[in-house]
């Protein structure tokens, strides 16, 4: 094998699941649990990524969805990468998260970004209707080892 040692991608499949509090202090809370299991499993998911990309879905939870009801984050580490989700109570679809924009969001704009963003970072992402409401979610493929922050 000319010297070269191949490096399995990690094997364990994990998963988390935690109800928020439906305020804004759900997004802290979120990053660190994503944080927490990208560290925990071995895992080649890039986990600043996965961080930012947790916190816009709670972010638009807690702000676009009305009431108190809890959401709901699910994490799930597989050997291809991690699936983020995060349910709410309201059945409406995510405005704007597959389909491609139609002009670009501006810069300045306090909203819009969060999903532009999920689309342009995850390697997929999307909805779907669930018995009390909807589930948004993302996926981050594995990172090959030689391309992953130090």
């Amino acid at each position: 094998m000319n010297g070269l040692a191949l490096q399995e991608r990690p094997s364990a499949s994990a998963s988390w699941r935690i109800a928020l509090p439906h305020t804004a202090a759900a997004v802290p809370v979120a990053r660190a649990l994503v944080r927490t299991a990208l560290a925990e499993v071995p895992h080649g998911a890039d986990s600043d990524t996965a961080e930012l990309l947790t916190a816009e879905l709670v972010a638009n939870a807690v702000e676009h969805t009305a009431g108190s009801a809890p959401i709901e984050l699910v994490v799930e580490l597989r050997p291809s990468g991690c699936q983020v989700e995060v349910h709410d109570p309201d059945p409406a679809p995510p405005r704007d998260l597959t389909r491609p924009a139609v002009a670009a969001p501006d810069p300045w704009q306090e909203h819009g970004r969060g999903l532009l963003l999920i689309r342009a970072l995850s390697s997929s992402c999307g909805h779907r209707p669930t018995d009390s409401g909807k589930a948004v979610w993302f996926r981050l493929a594995t990172v090959p080892p030689q391309r992953r922050p130090r």
